[in-house]
């Protein structure tokens, strides 16, 4: 049954309750149906399902950045800023995870929580739970339920930056990259790869000094990627970001908020006219669909009892891992779709 043909009353009740709540605007309801998410809960998928058509209204940014940059207090001068402009603002926290128990460690939520309990921001931390790209993999789940839910901003802050953490620009319509003079950020952004995904680069904590000649070596880096790109780079050339702004801030003063929050805006225009965004929403259904794919192939392989008598059948008559594996593969791809004709990239 597609989200088209779904109604209320085909809803497990469990998921109607929710779904009534979340119509009547009820923030305890949209909680609870996150937290299915998170859980992997089946009842949050025909709840996905029937508020699918009701996404793609909201604006998506994400903050970015190494830890100690004040990301934290940026995303709170940033959410307050346009609450106060009357926008409805939500905001995502991926925090890290405890490698004893999986759960989120949440200290940016007890700052956040503290720093933005006198406005109308909805708060939700996440706990990436091992995943990689410092996003976890229901964060795009939860900002679709946000977006149905009638909220038009919604930022997602990682988790620091890694090499692998740059995922969250395929997440995002706008992704902004912190970074603070005191740390020597600009060759740590080089190695991380955040010079390919920053659409605007907010060197903070300007009232400690160094702040502008950061900016300057940045500046001077945007220059060198833009004269090394070469004209056609291929069917993701959409994706990297043109023209990349760069401000200096000091979140703890209040300062730089509304030229970041003006910056954004700006971005997002020139993303729509280019038809960057468009691009980069496709890509952000396309990264869901893989990562939702790879985890239930690895579910459903992994439970399978006969996959051990499979490979040890196979050492039996000579057949290595590798050659195991592309059949099984093969086997797989075949009874999905055995007379489908590949269609060209």
């Amino acid at each position: 049954m597609t989200a088209g043909q779904l109604r209320p009353e085909t809803l497990p009740e469990d998921t109607r309750r929710i779904l009534e709540g979340i119509e009547e605007g009820r923030r305890g309801a949209l909680a609870r149906a996150i937290t299915w998410i998170e859980n992997g809960d089946p009842r949050a998928a025909p709840l996905l399902d029937f508020l699918q058509p009701r996404t793609g209204q909201a604006w998506r940014t994400g903050i970015t950045g190494p830890p100690g940059a004040g990301k934290s207090t940026l995303v709170d001068g940033l959410t307050r800023y346009w609450s106060e402009q009357g926008r409805k603002t939500a905001l995502l926290a991926v925090d890290p995870s405890s490698p004893f128990s999986g759960g989120a460690l949440l200290g940016d939520r007890v700052r956040l929580d503290r720093a933005l309990e006198q406005t109308d921001v909805f708060v939700r931390s996440m706990a990436n739970r091992g995943s990689l790209g410092g996003l976890a993999l229901a964060t795009g789940a939860a900002a679709d339920l946000l977006d149905a839910f009638g909220f038009e901003e919604i930022v997602l802050e990682t988790v620091g930056v890694g090499q692998a953490e740059v995922d969250i620009a395929a997440a995002a319509d706008v992704t902004v990259v912190v970074l603070t003079p005191a740390s020597g950020d600009g060759v740590q952004a080089m190695k991380a790869g955040l010079m390919e995904v920053g659409d605007v680069f907010v060197v903070n904590k300007a009232d400690e000094g160094g702040a502008e000649r950061l900016a300057a070596e940045l500046e001077q880096m945007l220059a060198l990627r833009q004269a090394q790109r070469e004209p056609d780079e291929g069917p993701d050339r959409q994706l990297v970001p043109e023209n990349p702004r760069i401000l200096v801030a000091s979140a703890r003063e209040g300062r730089g908020i509304e030229a970041l929050a003006g910056a954004i805006e700006e971005t997002r225009r020139e993303g729509m006219a280019s038809g960057r965004v468009p691009a980069l929403r496709e890509q952000r259904a396309l990264m869901r669909v893989r990562r939702l794919l790879a985890e239930g192939l690895r579910a459903a392989i992994w439970e399978n009892r006969r996959l051990r008598r499979g490979v040890r059948k196979a050492l039996a008559r000579g057949e290595g891992p590798d050659a195991f594996a592309r059949r099984l593969l093969q086997a797989i791809f075949n009874r999905l779709d055995p007379d489908e004709p590949e269609e060209p990239a």
